[in-house]
């Protein structure tokens, strides 16, 4: 049997953009990407702390150290700039290594972004 569980999370994050006309996804500094062991077109589950809005996208590669946290495409009508999110990534596992399993959890500060 496999479980879905936690794999990575980005715990507070604050929404720096939304770009409706942009093709889909979530944009995230590269930085917090490595930090919580997110890769590029990941699948990712975001909640938002400001308007209980719960959604799924994808992750592309933003700039390094640019505290960058966009929401693109649909997505974009879902937050505005200064929301709070939570961002998280699941993984399938068996479940005795899913029990043995520490996800990555990464506390970004919330007004610049950067990793504390």
């Amino acid at each position: 049997m496999q479980i879905e569980i936690l794999k990575s999370k980005i715990h507070r994050a604050t929404v720096t953009d939304a770009n409706l006309n942009y093709t889909g996804s979530i944009t995230i500094d590269e930085n917090l990407m490595d930090a919580a062991g997110i890769i590029p077109n990941e699948k990712v589950y975001i909640v938002n702390n400001n308007n209980g809005e719960r959604f799924e996208t994808y992750v592309i590669t933003g700039e390094r150290n640019s505290g960058t946290i966009c929401l693109n495409g649909a997505a974009a009508r879902k937050v505005q700039p200064g929301d709070i999110v939570i961002i998280m990534s699941y993984a399938l596992m068996d479940l005795e290594e899913a029990k043995q399993f520490k996800p990555t959890v990464v506390f970004p500060d919330t007004l610049t972004n950067k990793l504390l």
